[in-house]
């Protein structure tokens, strides 16, 4: 393995001046007086390979996935050199165990037959065969998918390690620049100098009495997976945040330290169960080592012997004393990830481009600064609170190199392992909990104490949800990729490039330099959105494109606080935009039949929408019917032709209808097509439609399409035509005396359904007025009929005010039940200074008021849902929820 180059270098990268990544970034070498410390290196010794226990059983799931590793056989790696402490727990990692027990590329045969023939000897074959079955899985594909997931769980952190020790290798024997993508670049260059520092900080608080406060933690994983971690969570971190370039410190603290916790407790795990192979250094152990090797043989033969027999619960008593860790906790984790910050803002630096320094010295600076904001808040005083904020030479060009980044928690090759307890189920290594709750230690011992009988039908549920197999829509994936590569604006795709800031005035005007600061601020809100959207698309697409030559894969789902259903993996899934459910579909397709392609038809006229939705059935298919030219066009052109598909509210997902659509058609028999499309059946506004539910109010019900019509109800064009007659009755008043007279004859040809939708659909979930405000001001300024800034926020407060008083009027059963949900609430039941919320029996009830009655909808949403994924997966049927919003 290649060391370290001497004498220890500072590797520090700047940016091209132009938008193009294309060629590599100029790089400097900068010597520092820190001193050269060894790599944290292991060389591999052979390892056997994963014991018959690889398999699960339908009917006995195994323990937790941290806890199934002691059904591993892995190898032992013995250091490079005499360790330290610390390095001697971890001789090996998870990446390199599984490296050594499975390959991506290859399976043994031979040795799956083994383990083939073992389980049907031990009477888990049977188990097996039926789970594969029920699944659609033969044993040597079920087989090669679980190693490959066993190493994307294990490996993704590893493997980012070790290319970088690699590259840093090659270039210091070269002395060349690597040939590198933008942001990769940037990690080369700061991955040395921060593994450095971090091993220093370990062998730092390894000494004895050193009273850090993150001390008893740092020292439990190799200096350099730590780097890895926090560069790349940071850097996510800013990709995904508000567009400004910045994140909280007190979230990007937690969320680092998490990290490491989790991937401690896998390397934890792995190497406590490792076997002693090396018998030079057998010889050299004490008597104590020794003594613990033998207790750890003993054990792994127990739990084997004890998985062939089925006695699943006795292997879970032997783990559980096994396993005596206990979870760190948030103070932990902030502790934790604020001196990796800190440590990261020490030692990332950047330098100007060359093209910008070329008469004087280089200009380098830190990548990354700590400073405090003041937000002012309404109705109370201001808050401070610290962020971390990268340069804007690091922020350019991240939304185009996402695909460099370590995503985890991705789809899973084969279907999750069913849910069985808090933290039991999901992925097969990487922690998973049933319910998120974000650190709330009352919350989690509530949702633990809970019978596991009375669990069962959210375990099912979430099996159910997380069972649905998909796969990409590759003809849907290469239009996104033609549109994106050629700078997005279409279908939705925010613009690749930004707006130009306008030039400062050449006047002593006040007025025209107050509308430039104005078109000034405006445009670098603009830009900073754009940024965030286009980050957002590249991870989706960077995950798409990784997954797109899988013949399928799975969702593990688990709980928010609420009780509802949501996928594991945050950013494509099919809870996503109109770009992700474009790309998406079963991996299981049926034939449609006479039924399928008459809802197929109906389900393009939704995707459609602009009123199309709201017509009857028949009116909907008549709408296909009639467009069949646009439709076969779309298919066979979609970017040379017409175009008719861009012109949809949902542009990608009608995309990909058009091209099963005119498959169907076009076949001699339309009916025996397969599809692979997931229908939709939406609900109108569920939250309304549940309070209508409870407060047994018909006119509220035949509203939301509680009640059965010829035509579906348009709760949204009923509060949009209220909102036209209050506005209406105010524009005929004295402008003089009323100034809401003039806002009504501004807004009143403005109002439609879209401008007031988002309000009424966050209505009962608690939505204030400032939100509501907020929303409307969004659509009035992407109509851009209203320029000036002061005018707009006026005509916003208006619209805000008149669609919440329509709102009142038309659901006075929902408000009259929100009130009391509220009145419910009253009732009391038991880097810098971070301030974590602690948790206490004190009940805020100001904010318990209005966080109940939409949390108590949320719940009635989540229940529902999950009733219906288990009813349909009775019924034969392919279920995905989304909220409420069934496939």
């Amino acid at each position: 393995m290649p060391s370290s180059p001497t004498p220890a270098t500072a590797l520090v990268f700047s940016p091209p001046s132009s938008p193009s990544y294309s060629s590599p970034p100029h790089l400097t070498f900068i010597p520092t007086s820190r001193r050269t410390l060894t790599p944290n290196m292991w060389r591999r010794l052979p390892a056997r390979r994963l014991v018959s226990a690889l398999l699960p059983s339908a009917s006995a799931p195994l323990p937790h996935p941290l806890h199934r590793a002691l059904l591993l056989s892995s190898a032992h790696l013995a250091p490079s050199s005499p360790p330290h402490p610390w390095r001697r727990q971890f001789a090996s990692s998870s990446a390199a165990v599984a490296a050594e027990h499975v390959s991506s590329e290859e399976v043994d045969e031979h040795e799956v037959g083994r383990e083939h023939r073992r389980d049907r000897r031990s009477g888990r074959g049977k188990h097996s065969a039926e789970f594969m079955a029920a699944h659609g899985f033969g044993y040597y594909k079920y087989a090669m998918l679980r190693r490959r997931q066993i190493q994307i769980e294990t490996e993704a952190w590893e493997q980012a390690a070790k290319e970088y020790r690699e590259l840093l290798a090659d270039m210091c024997e070269q002395k060349l620049a690597p040939n590198l993508p933008y942001v990769k670049s940037l990690f080369l260059g700061w991955f040395e100098p921060l593994r450095d520092q971090i091993i220093a900080e370990q062998e730092l608080v390894g000494e004895r009495g050193a009273r850090a406060s993150h001390a008893r933690y740092f020292n439990m994983l190799p200096a350099d997976m730590m780097a890895v971690i926090t560069m790349h969570k940071l850097m996510g971190l800013l990709m995904t945040g508000s567009g400004d370039g910045s994140v909280r410190v007190i979230q990007a603290a937690c969320q680092i330290g998490e990290a490491i916790e989790h991937e401690v407790r896998i390397h934890k795990f792995l190497d406590k169960t490792k076997k002693k192979s090396n018998k030079d250094e057998d010889r050299d152990e004490e008597v104590g080592d020794s003594d613990i090797a033998k207790e750890q043989e003993r054990l792994r033969k127990k739990v084997t012997d004890l998985m062939k027999k089925q006695k699943v619960r006795q292997v879970r008593n032997i783990v559980k004393k096994q396993d005596n860790s206990q979870p760190w906790g948030q103070d932990a984790h902030a502790k934790v990830g604020s001196r990796l910050i800190e440590l990261m803002i020490e030692t990332a630096l950047i330098q100007s481009p060359a093209s910008q320094s070329a008469d004087g010295p280089p200009d380098i600076r830190p990548a990354f600064t700590h400073e405090m904001r003041t937000v002012a808040r309404e109705h109370q005083s201001s808050r401070r609170y610290g962020v971390i904020k990268c340069d804007p030479q690091v922020r350019q060009g991240l939304d185009r190199t996402a695909k460099h980044m370590v995503i985890p928690y991705m789809p899973m090759l084969i279907p999750p392992i069913s849910w069985t307890g808090y933290d039991k189920g999901a992925h097969l290594f990487l922690p998973s909990y049933v319910m998120r709750t974000h650190g709330a230690r009352q919350q989690r011992e509530a949702v633990k104490r809970v019978p596991r009988e009375q669990m069962q039908s959210v375990f099912e549920a979430l099996n159910t949800l997380g069972s649905t197999k998909w796969r990409v829509n590759k003809r849907v994936l290469s239009i996104v990729d033609r549109i994106w590569s050629s700078g997005g604006r279409l279908g939705d795709l925010v613009d690749r490039a930004d707006i130009a800031l306008p030039d400062k005035p050449d006047t002593e005007d006040e007025d025209k330099l107050k509308k430039w600061r104005y078109s000034l601020k405006a445009a670098k809100k603009e830009n900073s959105e754009r940024h965030s959207q286009r980050c957002d698309v590249e991870l989706k697409l960077a995950v798409a494109r990784k997954m797109k030559d899988e013949e399928g894969f799975y969702y593990p789902h688990n709980l928010d606080f609420r009780g509802r259903a949501y996928p594991m993996h945050p950013y494509l899934n099919h809870l996503g935009s109109d770009l992700c459910r474009g790309v998406l579909e079963f991996s299981e397709g049926r034939q449609l039949g006479k039924s399928g392609l008459h809802w197929l038809k109906i389900h393009l006229a939704n995707l459609y929408a602009g009123g199309v939705d709201k017509l009857s059935y028949d009116g909907r298919v008549a709408f296909t019917e009639n467009h069949l030219e646009d439709i076969f066009d779309s298919a066979d052109r979609p970017l040379e032709g017409k175009r008719w598909w861009l012109k949809a509210e949902d542009p990608f997902q009608c995309l990909a209808v058009c091209i099963n659509l005119s498959e169907a058609l076009r076949s001699p028999s339309p009916e025996t097509t397969v599809s692979h499309i997931p229908v939709h059946q939406d609900g109108s506004c569920n939250g309304l439609q549940h309070y209508a539910a409870l407060g047994r109010d018909k006119l509220g019900a035949i509203a939301v399409n509680l009640v059965a019509g010829e035509k579906p109800a348009d709760v949204y064009t009923g509060i949009a035509t209220r909102v036209v007659e209050i506005m209406k009755n105010d524009a005929l008043k004295d402008p003089a005396t009323d100034p809401d007279a003039a806002r009504a004859r501004l807004l009143v040809d403005q109002v439609d359904r879209k401008l007031v939708k988002q309000t009424v659909m966050t209505s009962v979930y608690g939505v204030t007025y400032v939100g509501a405000r907020e929303q409307i001001k969004r659509r009035l300024k992407e109509r851009g009929v209203i320029a000036d800034d002061s005018e707009l926020f006026s005509a916003s407060c208006y619209a805000a005010k008149v669609t919440l008083t329509a709102l009142g009027e038309m659901f006075q059963a929902a408000r009259s039940i929100m009130n009391w949900l509220g009145d419910c609430a009253k009732i009391k039941t038991s880097l810098q200074v971070l301030t974590l919320q602690r948790e206490t029996d004190k009940v805020m009830v100001k904010r318990q008021r209005t966080a109940f009655p939409p949390n108590f909808v949320h719940s009635l949403d989540g229940s529902h849902m999950m009733m219906t994924a288990v009813a349909c997966k009775r019924q034969g049927l392919n279920f995905a929820g989304l909220y409420f919003i069934v496939f």
